[in-house]
């Protein structure tokens, strides 16, 4: 056995293997240890290799996928042996003794997964191939659990940004590719020559030519190939469902690198969850392929102005008729996800229940298609999709014949065929049914014949049925006359068989055994039916995530008030009352309001400098244009009062930073890094947002990088622009560059407390308050007074010499000063009080505010 173990491991190579050894799945050695740790399970030692006791750890095969899941999340692969012969085959085979023959039948990995209970049903499950051939580079990705299967072709430069948008499980790379350090899987060059490519999409869809399907790059052959020949691999022979690729170019959607994505939390937040993010706020779908289809909008808004009207029209058209919304959104509520119940069983881990899940929901998107047949004036996309919901009538009614009401998962149990779609299977029942019937009497004749009461009939998987008796009641039974065979003695009762039992037995068994045979081959039957229209119940399962995203964004704009956003051809960016979608949900939930903004930027008035205190709403101001832009081109109405806007085809935003040690990066070069791919990539048409660039170094250094920036932007890249700083002096801009002006969020002090009104204003603001957040924040008194003293003594060597830090060489030491400002409030306080004047408790309250003083 160890030897077979040992021959699979090598085969299994750097994944945990789970070796099948009757109910359960074991691993040894080296994979024990890491598993049991992992799972928090037992680990133990059995046996000797080399000398010394293996380590063995083991998880029941009939829960297998809860275990499964968690060795995926932390980040494991896993290799499936599982026994391929049964023990009666490997006897005839090899003898008594001969070692049942197992084979490694699936590996499981992050990015090929298709487990109902193993993955998001909110969200796509993308593996990715990087493919390079000429100096060109493509990305091919499949959701095997859907059969989608697209192809990519980009620049090395946009790469990333790519793979940043998909968010793959799994990135697959040859081995001497120069992105190797971006895959998670390594796998041989040959996997990756274009011309095995070729041929392999090529047999994997039958086909002559690849023309049919588009124009190949030799990059995205290699791509193709790589992945295709990965999910050879991991299936084991058995290849999942790929829909024919669909070819897009990066041109078609707004490009978004990843710092930008992760800095507006567009589809998952700064703490890694969908919760807090963009997608979170704006999702109101009631479908799990309605919520993966919203998820790759918004991760991919598009650039064609005409198919971002027609999906406006659609939302339009919910929107406007509430009672439409509603009846779709119950509807569809109600439909099992068709999609991923299709990959399970073209992957060939479907169950009786994927099919009823075929079945009613196909029969539900019928319906659902006949009543949108019916509505007049229906939009363009509306139109289109409604016939696809339906074409599915044969197969419907087979399913419905064929299952019964409710499917179960295990196929092993039977009883998912229903009564009357098989008369042959109906009198193999009607015989299983009737042994048992005979079973039953058999029972109360032994009962009467021997005068046992405690006899019963009972099943086991080694002995069938037998019959058992008290231990006390044994000896009638034992006698050879008695008519009844011993089988078992245990330690409380006694077990037997009877002539006229084995005879009723033989019966249940066979007629049961061959029900079940019959299931199964019916079973084959039916999913080979629903995978003859495999491409077409995809198509239907995209068409009903289509209605169900325009009807969850229509029930969106309707619930938060949001405007339809109006398409200019030339770059112009007027939003009236904009709001934070994610913030102003929170400012809600804590009872607060949201105060809303206006933004216009055109040719004369393109860049915004904005000024203004720390937590006074800029940074949030800032993404909340990015975020309008987003979700206008993805096909959403938009937080807003009204809007119109010019596309945007590439979206940066450098809105806060964190230091990449890892790689040698500090806080300030991540933000210069940023900054450059802005200068390097921004074009006119582009939307860009900059919050504190060189707030990370020095004073003056930071100054002129910001300065320089804001020249370059102005001048150079001319794009749409948001910059917001600290640094006053760059207002200075504004009487040389003619499409800059000046805006500031507004705040006030009120007796000494700093007011946030979060509105913004034009002009430069007065000050930048920071002394004032610094005491919202809670930094002591003495620490407050003593940066008031150092602001007064640097603006009065500004003002006096111009420079920065006059002034500052005969300021008092920190420790003094504030010793003397001690003193100072003592004496104050002191000279106050009129002593003869106090009641006793008067005097009490001034000598605890005295010590108050005393202790800061």
């Amino acid at each position: 056995m160890m030897a077979q173990y040992l021959a699979l491991k090598a085969e299994a190579g750097d994944c945990l293997l789970f070796y099948r050894m009757g109910d359960f799945f074991e691993l040894f050695f080296e994979d024990a240890k890491i598993a049991s740790a992992t799972l928090d399970i037992a680990l133990t030692a059995r046996g000797e290799h080399d000398g010394e006791r293996i380590p063995m750890c083991g998880v029941p095969a009939h829960s297998a996928e809860g275990y499964l899941a968690r060795l995926i999340k932390a980040g494991h692969r896993v290799a499936i042996a599982d026994q391929i012969e049964t023990p009666e085959e490997a006897k005839k085979r090899g003898g008594s003794k001969a070692l049942v023959a197992r084979a490694i039948i699936r590996v499981v990995t992050a990015g090929t997964l298709t487990e109902e209970a193993l993955l998001d049903s909110r969200s796509a499950n993308w593996c990715a191939a990087v493919g390079e051939a000429g100096g060109q580079v493509a990305i091919a990705c499949a959701d095997i659990s859907t059969g989608r299967f697209e192809l990519i072709e980009t620049s090395p430069e946009r790469l990333a940004a790519e793979l940043a948008r998909l968010n793959p499980a799994e990135v697959i790379a040859s081995e001497a590719s120069a992105f190797a350090e971006a895959a998670t899987v390594t796998r041989s060059r040959a996997d990756f020559d274009s011309t095995a490519g070729e041929a392999r999409l090529k047999r994997l869809y039958g086909v002559a030519t690849l023309d049919g399907f588009g124009s190949f790059g030799r990059a995205g052959l290699a791509a193709a190939g790589g992945l295709v020949a990965y999910l050879e691999h991991t299936a084991r022979g058995s290849l999942p469902f790929l829909r024919p690729p669909r070819i897009s170019r990066t041109e078609a959607a707004m490009a978004i690198d990843a710092a930008t994505r992760e800095s507006l939390e567009l589809t998952v937040s700064s703490a890694g969850t969908r919760r807090g993010s963009l997608l979170d706020a704006v999702d109101r779908t009631v479908t799990g392929a309605g919520a993966r289809m919203l998820a790759g909008d918004i991760a991919a808004p598009l650039m064609d102005r005409r198919a971002i009207e027609t999906r406006l029209d659609l939302v339009q058209h919910f929107h406007d008729d509430p009672g439409l919304r509603d009846m779709l959104r119950s509807n569809l509520r109600a439909l099992p996800d068709i999609g991923r119940a299709l990959g399970r069983l073209a992957a060939g881990r479907g169950s009786p229940r994927d099919l009823g899940q075929l079945r009613d929901g196909l029969d539900g998107a019928w319906r659902l298609g006949e009543r949108l047949r019916g509505i007049p004036d229906k939009p363009a996309l509306l139109a289109e999709l409604a016939p696809l919901l339906q074409g599915h009538g044969a197969l419907i009614d087979l399913l419905q014949r064929a299952l019964v009401p409710e499917p179960p998962v295990d196929a092993g149990k039977g009883g998912y065929i229903a009564e009357g779609y098989d008369a042959a299977l109906d009198d193999l029942r009607d015989t299983g049914a009737g042994g048992r019937r005979m079973i039953a009497a058999l029972e109360a004749d032994y009962r009467g014949r021997t005068g046992i009461q405690a006899l019963k009939i009972r099943h086991n998987g080694v002995l069938g049925y037998h019959i058992e008796v008290p231990a006390r009641s044994a000896d009638p039974l034992m006698a050879p006359d008695s008519g009844f065979t011993h089988r078992q003695t245990l330690a409380g009762v006694v077990r037997f068989n009877a002539p006229d039992l084995h005879e009723a037995a033989l019966k249940v068994t066979q007629a049961g055994a061959h029900a079940l045979a019959a299931e199964a081959a019916h079973l084959e039957d039916l999913t080979a039916a629903a995978l003859d229209r495999r491409e077409s119940i995809a198509v239907t399962a995209d068409a009903l995530a289509r209605i169900d995203v325009a009807a969850g964004l229509a029930e969106r704009a309707a619930e938060g008030g949001w405007a339809r956003p109006g398409l200019a051809d030339h770059a112009c960016f007027e939003i009236e009352g904009g709001r934070h979608p994610v913030v102003e949900a929170a400012v809600a939930a804590s009872g607060g309001r949201f105060v809303a903004n206006d933004c216009t930027l055109d040719e004369g008035n393109r860049l915004w400098l904005v000024t203004g205190p720390n937590m006074g709403g800029k940074s949030t101001f800032l993404r909340q244009n990015a975020l309008i832009a987003v979700l206008a081109q993805a096909g959403s109405f938009v937080p807003a009062t009204a809007a119109r806007l010019g596309l945007v085809d590439r979206l940066f935003s450098r809105v806060g930073a964190s230091d990449n040690l890892a790689r040698g990066r500090s806080t300030f070069m991540v933000e210069m890094v940023e900054t450059a791919a802005i200068l390097a990539q921004a074009t006119p048409r582009s939307f860009v947002i900059l919050d504190e660039v060189g707030r990370g170094t020095s004073t003056y250094d930071g100054l002129a990088i910001a300065w320089a920036v804001v020249e370059a932007i102005h001048e150079d890249n001319r794009c749409r622009c948001l910059f917001a700083t600290h640094y006053h002096e760059l207002t200075r801009l504004a009487e040389r560059c003619e499409a800059l002006t000046l805006h500031h969020v507004r705040a006030r002090e009120w007796k000494g407390d700093l007011v946030l009104l979060h509105e913004l204003a034009g002009g430069p603001a007065d000050r930048s308050y920071g002394i004032a957040v610094a005491r919202l924040a809670g930094l002591p008194p003495v620490t407050i007074k003593r940066a008031q003293a150092v602001l007064d003594r640097l603006e009065q060597g500004r003002a006096r010499t111009g420079g920065l830090a006059a002034g500052l060489d005969d300021l008092p030491l920190f420790a003094a000063a504030a010793e003397a400002e001690a003193v100072d409030a003592l004496r104050e306080e002191l000279g106050r009080i009129d002593v003869d004047s106090l009641s006793p408790r008067e005097a009490l309250d001034a000598l605890y505010r005295l010590k108050a003083l005393a202790q800061d």
